[in-house]
């Protein structure tokens, strides 16, 4: 699935915010250092002196010894971080601060999409969920214990183990979770709790609710002229790192819905890609009301969670 223009647009405005953003950050921390730390500047000053002497001797046809500026260039910026750190500053303070440090907030390594232009791109097409505003309210430090009680809070725990395992050993452990129980019991919140963690990391993730999901692919299917169109978005769903589908059993049900459930799950197993479920019905309702083969892709891949407890919805 393309972006247009416009969407291609507004993703490189970001980028072009956050390094205006981190450049006024460094310009305020390098006043602070200015005015705080007596001779930090003249050695700045000094530094680009050199430079620009060194140069213009270069340029006036002198034969010069490279290594000679760079030992004393080495030298100042030795003398500039030790004033750092006497004066209780890290000595990294005035480096150049980045969003993304692998593409330093440019969007591309060397001719490459980076992992957060790609997670940019997933957000812009698929987010209708807005994953990034639930993630500020579910997050593992935000975890509550006092909802639970007796077997449930033994549940809720074993989950929370279960999902920061996922998110620990993600990058060398396939792994799918299959989180189950009733309305408002936290297989939401825990789901992206997970999504949370992988995104700060640089992974990539889709969240769909699972009529979001179904709808999204009727839509291009059943239009011959958006062949190209649900081919990248199979695509996508297909490759994504982790993709999670939140209130599956939510959707209507069809022999359609179905058949995509299982090629989803099918295909993502087959390339090894994680998916999380959240679903209000048991394994034994899901194979009622999807298939054999739905129910036994879950049962023999997914982790399963069971949480239960009364609706935190209502009570917080």
């Amino acid at each position: 699935m393309a972006l247009t223009n416009a969407q291609f647009d507004e993703i490189m405005h970001t980028y072009e915010e956050m390094r205006s953003l981190h450049r006024q950050e460094l310009e305020e921390r390098k006043r602070s250092v200015y005015e705080t730390i007596p001779g930090y500047r003249e050695l700045e000053d000094k530094a680009s002196t050199i430079s620009v002497e060194f140069g213009k001797r270069l340029l006036s046809g002198e034969r010069l010894d490279r290594s000679v500026l760079r030992h004393e260039l080495a030298e100042l910026a030795r003398q500039k971080k030790l004033l750092l750190t006497e004066s209780g500053f890290s000595d990294d303070y005035l480096d150049m601060g980045y969003s993304c440090p692998d593409c330093k907030d440019t969007g591309y390594i060397g001719n490459e999409k980076c992992h957060c232009f790609k997670q940019k791109i997933i957000e812009k097409l698929y987010d209708r969920s807005n994953l990034k505003e639930m993630a500020k309210t579910a997050n593992f430090n935000l975890v509550n214990e006092k909802y639970y009680q007796g077997e449930d809070l033994q549940r809720f725990r074993g989950a929370l183990k279960a999902a920061e395992l996922f998110v620990n050993s993600f990058n060398s452990d396939y792994q799918n979770l299959f989180i189950y129980g009733t309305v408002g019991v936290g297989k939401s919140f825990l789901s992206t709790c997970v999504a949370n963690e992988l995104l700060k990391k640089g992974h990539s993730v889709i969240y769909f609710s699972s009529s979001g999901l179904f709808e999204l692919l009727a839509e291009n299917s059943f239009d011959y002229k958006n062949k190209q169109e649900l081919r990248g978005i199979y695509d996508d769903i297909y490759n994504c790192e982790l993709l999670i589908i939140d209130d599956l059993g939510t959707e209507r049900t069809n022999s359609f819905v179905s058949s995509e459930l299982f090629a989803c799950l099918n295909e993502r197993d087959l390339r090894k890609k994680s998916t999380i479920i959240n679903t209000n019905l048991s394994l034994e309702e899901v194979q009622i009301i999807y298939s054999d083969r739905i129910f036994s892709r879950i049962a023999s891949n997914y982790k399963l969670l069971k949480l239960s407890g009364p609706d935190i919805r209502i009570r917080s």
